[in-house]
């Protein structure tokens, strides 16, 4: 038993006694309110109580943490079952003789504080320190076990200071870069959200409100370029729940195909609409294809809509019910429309002409925009058939022989090619790779994969998140384009957020009305410059918090790669399973660019995960 409960045994024991010393006929009783204080105030005097040894105790190691809170002023039940759940593992490691750190923090940048100042008319950081104020005093009066000298909060400087040293790095290593696409908009919020915020196609912090498609210009990290690490990686996450490991694989959304160039049949005026490439995961079906099919905003559909003002009006409208679908939140559920172009592309395999259509259920952001349409062989593709009255066309069938099956049939690993020129008689899986190295052996395609997973957006328009640190040099310079990018030396880091600003929902950062904040100089030429306005997305502050406390005070680095390299990987991350492809894949990404820049060893940031569910009233 360690010295830490001996004196909590202790302390109660004595209290107890002297109750009972009172009045011998007094029954043993314990009062909370007289005898938690005295003992807490004991604790509170005592600073050891709780402290984690450095990290060069010969004790081995605990990392016990409990996700930080939004500091919104009061704790909840769901709060209490999180913490009791950690407090108790880490007094239990204690106990055993291990070094254990159970430290706590505040996740305080974001909307809800900037949407509690526009309601209370009080600054966000005013709002937010005093409700970090009240929490803390209700974890101390709950006797919760933390170490509070590695307190973090992530909207102070000391801290979101990292965040931008953070993007720079990731500037300079090509894993933040800006363009323009079409990205999710709040109107309730007036800022982008990620793909990962958008829940059945409204916000993750408005229930009730749809999210729009708008085209902006905005920072993104590069996480697809983890793709297949993240994708890999779950499979050693033996500890983390099974739940939370098929979330984000289907999340990542590997999937390996062909890419298949279908050249336009006739006169183009555009070179990149001389041919249509398509992914499919189902290339030894292409002699099934019996149209290509496009998304509204494919750059060939765009084309032959500018020829033709009458097929311009239905893609239009084919787009407009797509968009609709997107804010209900399901495209894979809308009802299947499609336009005939009325031109064709020719099957590289067989040299068919087939029909070019524009599909409402098409994406332009998923594979290449366009896809071949094999109605024998793909539920989707029949359904779109039938309604329109295109051609069947069977070219798999059963390993087994027999009658034919009903279509679509669907089936692969017991599949075989008919009416497939030379590929026929083929197993499926075996035409495949046959194909595609036919393909790009001839010069009209290659083997390849795709991802659901997509860049992560970062860019918000609001005020009460970490500024974005870099300018955009108005004159330009030696290999900069006027208005080009130029990142901020760490020296001139932290870009720190002006204190007084205007909060209005009038769209666009409200730190683009502060002169003060917005005029600046080119750290490279000394000319003038203006400052990006746009904040960070608070997951940001959240990817990468738990490495902060193991050196939490550090004013020279993010924290000290040894004192890392000794605490991580968390032995035990406890917290909600709805942060499955929020959070806990964007700190996964944090951590695989940390490692890269040889900040830290390990490749994951948590060996075990626990999601404690919650708690619901009255059920």
């Amino acid at each position: 038993m360690s010295d830490t409960t001996l004196r909590v045994n202790d302390g109660k024991i004595a209290d107890m006694n002297d109750n009972a010393a009172a009045g011998a006929n007094q029954p043993l009783r314990y009062n909370p309110t007289e005898i938690e204080p005295k003992w807490q105030a004991r604790w509170d005097a005592d600073a050891s109580l709780y402290k984690a040894e450095g990290h060069d105790s010969g004790k081995p190691k605990f990392y016990c943490i409990e996700m930080l809170p939004y500091p919104s002023g009061q704790l909840h039940m769901g709060h209490v079952r999180n913490y009791a759940i950690g407090d108790a593992l880490a007094r239990h490691m204690w106990m055993r003789g291990y070094n254990v750190l159970h430290p706590m923090g505040w996740d305080a940048f974001g909307l809800p504080a900037e949407n509690a100042a526009l309601k209370n008319n009080t600054p966000p950081r005013e709002w937010t320190l005093a409700n970090i104020a009240a929490m803390r005093k209700q974890m101390q009066r709950m006797g919760l076990s933390y170490d509070w000298a590695t307190e973090v909060t992530t909207c102070l400087p000391e801290y979101y200071r990292w965040n931008q040293w953070f993007f720079v790095k990731m500037f300079e290593a090509g894993l933040a870069y800006r363009k323009k696409s079409k990205v999710n908009w709040c109107p309730d919020c007036c800022t982008v959200l990620a793909n990962e915020q958008v829940i059945n196609g409204r916000c993750w912090r408005h229930e009730d409100t749809i999210v729009e498609q708008r085209d902006l210009t905005q920072w993104f990290l590069r996480i697809t370029k983890y793709s297949d690490e993240l994708l890999d990686g779950l499979e050693k996450l033996e500890g983390w729940p099974e739940k939370v490991r098929t979330m984000q694989r289907n999340w990542i959304g590997r999937s390996e195909g062909a890419l298949v160039d279908f050249a336009v049949e006739g006169e183009v005026k555009a070179p990149e609409c001389a041919k249509i490439t398509v992914f499919t995961t189902r290339v030894d079906t292409i002699f099934g294809a019996t149209s290509v099919q496009l998304a509204p905003e494919h750059v060939v559909a765009k084309a032959f809509a500018a020829e033709d003002a009458g097929l311009a009006a239905k893609i239009h409208g084919l787009l407009a019910e797509q968009q609709k679908a997107r804010e209900a939140g399901d495209v894979g559920a809308i009802e299947k429309h499609g336009v005939n172009t009325g031109r064709f592309a020719v099957n590289p395999f067989n040299g068919e002409l087939v029909p070019i259509w524009v599909g409402n259920y098409i994406l332009a952001d998923y594979g290449t925009g366009a896809i071949m349409s094999v109605p024998a062989h793909d539920e989707r593709d029949f359904e779109f058939a039938q309604k329109y009255g295109l051609e069947v066309r069977r070219v798999i069938a059963p390993k087994a022989g027999g009658d034919e099956p009903a279509l679509p049939y669907t089936a692969e690993d017991d599949g075989v090619l008919i009416n497939s020129g030379e590929w026929t008689g083929l197993g499926c899986v075996e035409a495949q790779q046959k194909m595609a190295a036919f393909a790009q052996s001839k010069g009209f395609g290659t083997a390849t994969v795709t991802y659901r997973l997509k860049d992560w957006g970062v860019s918000r328009q609001r005020y009460w998140g970490t500024p974005i640190p870099m300018v955009y040099c108005t004159n330009g310079h030696a290999g900069l384009e006027p208005g080009g990018v130029v990142a901020l030396p760490e020296s001139a880091l932290p870009v720190v957020l002006p204190p007084q600003v205007e909060i209005t929902q009038q769209g666009g950062s409200p730190l683009g009305r502060v002169d003060s904040f917005v005029n600046t100089t080119c750290p490279v030429c000394g000319g003038p410059a203006r400052r990006e306005t746009d904040t960070m997305d608070t997951f940001v502050d959240s990817s990468w918090y738990f490495y902060r406390y193991t050196d939490a005070s550090n004013s020279s680095a993010p924290f000290a790669s040894e004192k890392a390299n000794y605490w991580f990987p968390i032995d035990q991350y406890i917290g909600g399973v709805e942060h499955a492809i929020l959070h806990l894949i964007y700190s996964r990404f944090w951590t695989k660019v940390m490692r890269d820049l040889g900040l830290i060893k390990n490749d994951e940031p948590a060996e075990r995960l626990f999601t404690q569910g919650m708690v619901i009233k009255d059920e």
